[in-house]
């Protein structure tokens, strides 16, 4: 999996026209319809979808009136009104919770979309989505409890999530793009490749001080230090967990079958300082996935690490 990128079509889906893809789609739009309109505005990429049932909030809170509508986004909002109060948190949770004002919360599950680019098991671009509602999610502030710190007032903790019901909803469903595009929106064997690369160049930044790394074992008879390289002399040649997997996929009896069959795969890259992480989280189960992808999950349950 570390070889040239190959099956890497002229023009992969870009974010930006996934996004106006979003756009268009209708409120309530269902997974069908989804992989019908990107199919359309990326020839060439025959999508499919699946959903999954990993339910997340986005902390983008608004603030409402009683009929639903929306005042401002609620941090920027608060501490403007505890301005006018001079910074007094007691005084602004009197005044508030004597109003009618409630907050409103984005709620989604992660959408997955998937089109082949080659024969291969990891010939595939994959578009991880969201497809969120928004809803009625509490009182401005907590009626029954006075805070004691700006971040109590933020931070909207009696908000309780298993209360959310079809009357609360004032928005959605609609399909969104969670996080960075460049996690969102993944060529799966060029991810795997630049992954094994970012990897070997990591470790041989590191050889001169592998090679002068010793293991010291202190015995009755002395001590003695064997050079860490003799010990794990494939050091240099690791091969991260991601590539791992889809060799291990390749080697099985489902071969025949691309992941994305039965497997819907996160994966991140994000950078901080001159650093780059690739990662994939290996595997998500999906009930419509073979004995053969769940023997792999097993396994690489056991490899991790």
């Amino acid at each position: 999996m570390d070889e040239v990128p190959e099956n890497i079509p002229a023009r992969l889906p870009d974010p930006a026209t996934i996004e106006a893809v979003l756009a268009r789609l209708p409120t309530g739009a269902d997974e069908a319809a989804l992989a019908v309109a990107l199919t359309e505005a990326f020839p060439g990429f025959p999508f499919s979808t699946v959903s999954i049932d990993d339910q997340y909030w986005r902390d983008t809170r608004s603030v409402i009136a009683a009929d639903g509508t929306r005042i401002a986004e609620c941090r920027p909002w608060m501490e403007a009104e505890l301005a006018k109060d001079n910074g007094d948190i007691g005084a602004l949770w009197t005044r508030l919770r004597e109003s009618d004002l409630q907050i409103s919360e984005w709620h989604g599950n992660s959408v997955y979309a998937f089109a082949p680019t080659g024969p291969g098991a990891a010939d595939y671009v994959q578009i991880r989505l969201g497809r969120e509602v928004e809803w009625r999610a509490g009182p401005i502030v907590n009626p029954s409890y006075r805070p004691w710190g700006k971040n109590e007032l933020l931070d909207p903790s009696w908000i309780t999530h298993g209360d959310m019901s079809d009357d609360k909803i004032i928005a959605g469903p609609l399909y969104r793009m969670p996080g960075r595009a460049g996690s969102s929106v993944v060529h799966v064997r060029s991810f795997l490749t630049r992954r094994a690369r970012l990897e070997r160049e990591k470790r041989e930044a590191q050889r001169p001080e592998m090679e002068r790394r010793v293991v010291r074992e202190v015995t009755r008879e002395g001590t003695t230090e064997t050079p860490f390289l003799e010990l794990v002399p494939d050091w240099f040649e690791y091969v991260p967990r991601e590539n791992r997997f889809f060799q291990d996929w390749e080697a099985s009896s489902a071969s025949a079958e691309r992941v994305c069959a039965h497997i819907p795969v996160p994966f991140v890259e994000w950078e901080v300082g001159c650093a780059r992480w690739l990662e994939g989280a290996i595997p998500i189960r999906q009930d419509r996935g073979t004995s053969a992808a769940h023997e792999l999950y097993q396994l690489q349950r056991c490899r991790r690490g």
